[in-house]
């Protein structure tokens, strides 16, 4: 792997597989979009991404309204270290909502924090996996959302009686099946999501489709033969890389060296003015959008192959940072009714636009620099 560039191993990697690598370098989460019927083998590709590309543990949880805080916190933990049910506490156990109103009011970025807030509580030398796939999560209820809000901005969890802690190579990721345009999830957690991807099932599932074992008589992935598959198999050599901490260090280091002009910035600032004055727009243009904004182009500049930041790039971030963020406005909350509009002219203009639709249009609007 030393010969190869990171432009010629974008080329290699699927779009999962890039994604996975992106938050992994930027130390990041990304949210999963499919389809309702494709959720379990999405689910189960990235499970083979983290094992077989990148070597990393994983978790696969299944989501639903039923799901309690105590499974979350269990299932997240690495194979080895879980347990049938956690020891409870001397001491008396904080709830989820106790855990919830820590998040809002207060944070714990170091053990120390956390011991001198709740004193009973010490650092469980259990980890966490390297990355939580989490389907249909935003069935979860809000207190756990809260929760994994607080896992992804901290990297620790409160147990019954005790303080989680991940890795550095953490990546959290949700997989919805909600159409964009329609926040459904915790709206700081989403905040906090560097990127989105929708996986359309055309688009194919290369592990699944050369490990089989993983294929269920429900997967709607063609159980094709393995002479079918290979036809689909990249080389060996990029196949078996592993997430060495050196070679993301070097990544991240190649991705602080990019340049960014004034014009370029000046690009991206015009991107996030016009969504914000966007009539179809309700919200969704934080300040932390407008940082992962840059952060995610200059990501993409070593995958180019280039150390400067050009205004394509900018574009391509922009539809994988904003497109989950974007709130669709109502045609009765538009601001024009206030001065006389029409509200059903002003649901014909509004009629059919969703995210990617606006960024296209506001693209499509901004001068491009030279």
């Amino acid at each position: 792997m030393d010969d190869i560039g990171l432009e010629e191993l974008a080329l290699e990697l699927s779009d999962l597989e890039v994604a996975v690598l992106l938050c992994l370098v930027a130390r990041e989460h990304c949210l999963i979009e499919t389809t309702s019927d494709s959720v379990h083998d999405v689910a189960k590709e990235l499970a083979l991404i983290c094992s077989n590309v990148f070597g990393l543990s994983y978790a696969v949880l299944d989501c639903s309204a039923a799901t309690s805080y105590d499974d979350f916190t269990r299932e997240i933990l690495a194979p080895d270290a879980r347990r049938s049910a956690f020891g409870q506490s001397a001491l008396s156990l904080i709830t989820a909502e106790q855990a919830s109103n820590f998040t809002l009011h207060g944070t714990y970025d170091q053990g120390e924090n956390a011991r001198s807030l709740f004193p009973g509580y010490s650092l469980d030398q259990r980890k966490v996996v390297n990355v939580v796939i989490a389907k249909n999560f935003n069935y979860v209820d809000e207190d756990i959302q809260a929760q994994a809000l607080e896992l992804m901005r901290s990297r620790q969890i409160l147990t019954e009686s005790a303080i989680l802690e991940a890795t550095e190579e953490f990546v959290f990721i949700p997989i919805i099946t909600e159409p964009p345009g329609k926040v459904v999830l915790n709206q700081h957690l989403n905040d906090h999501l560097l990127i989105s991807h929708f996986h359309d099932p055309q688009d194919g599932y290369m592990h699944l489709e050369e490990d089989q074992d993983w294929l269920s008589d429900a997967s709607i992935v063609k159980k094709s033969d393995r002479k079918q598959a290979a036809e689909f198999r990249i080389s060996r050599e990029v196949r078996t890389w592993r997430a060495d901490t050196a070679v993301l260090e070097t990544f991240r280091q190649e991705s602080d060296r990019v340049t960014v002009t004034a014009q370029v910035t000046r690009y991206i600032q015009d991107i996030v003015v016009f969504l914000r004055l966007s009539r179809a727009v309700a919200g969704g243009v934080s300040s932390r959008a407008n940082m992962h904004l840059l952060q995610f182009s200059k990501l993409l500049a070593p995958l180019h192959g280039v150390d400067y930041l050009t205004p394509s790039l900018v574009a391509l971030a922009t539809k994988k940072v904003f497109r989950h963020r974007l709130a669709i406005a109502r045609p009765e909350d538009d601001r024009s009714l206030q001065y006389g509009s029409d509200l059903q002219a002003v649901s014909r203009v509004l009629e059919g636009l969703g995210p990617e639709t606006i960024l296209d249009n506001v693209l499509s609007e901004i001068e491009v620099p030279l």
